[in-house]
């Protein structure tokens, strides 16, 4: 009997988070989903610790590249993260942290971009740091 019960908690638990999260997908965009848990909401020192980078890969012709590959590189733990454009040229890099410096450049069919450096000293939240390909 009692593994019956908790049989039925589990699932019940299980429906009722699914139901949630089904919820959330369904929300307008640009709005912040609410959470589930109190460990779900991030605290603000949290967003105040990280920040994104992006930017556009051109080349010397100033069209944007497609295929190009953006390395982004922590100089503390030196974990490279990459990033294949599309179309229109443009990059992201989300979840960054403030207390590190980071390396950023491009590859194209042999062609490079001159490294980059998103300094700890640079305080935006958002910086945009485009990137242009010189055939070495």
């Amino acid at each position: 009997m009692k593994k019956r019960i908790l049989a039925v908690l589990i699932a019940a638990s299980a429906l009722g988070l699914w139901a949630a999260r089904a919820q959330q997908s369904q929300q307008v965009p640009g709005q912040k989903p609410v959470p589930l848990f109190k460990g779900d909401k991030k605290d603000k020192d949290e967003d105040e610790s990280t920040r994104s980078v992006s930017g556009t890969v051109r080349d010397e012709a100033e069209a944007a590249v497609e295929g190009s590959v953006v390395q982004l590189k922590d100089t503390r733990t030196l974990r490279i993260r990459s990033y294949i454009t599309k179309a229109d040229g443009n990059y992201f890099f989300h979840g960054l942290s403030t207390n590190v410096d980071y390396e950023i450049k491009a590859d194209f069919k042999g062609n490079s971009s001159d490294k980059k450096t998103l300094s700890v000293y640079d305080s935006r939240k958002n910086p945009v740091i485009n990137l242009k390909l010189e055939k070495k």
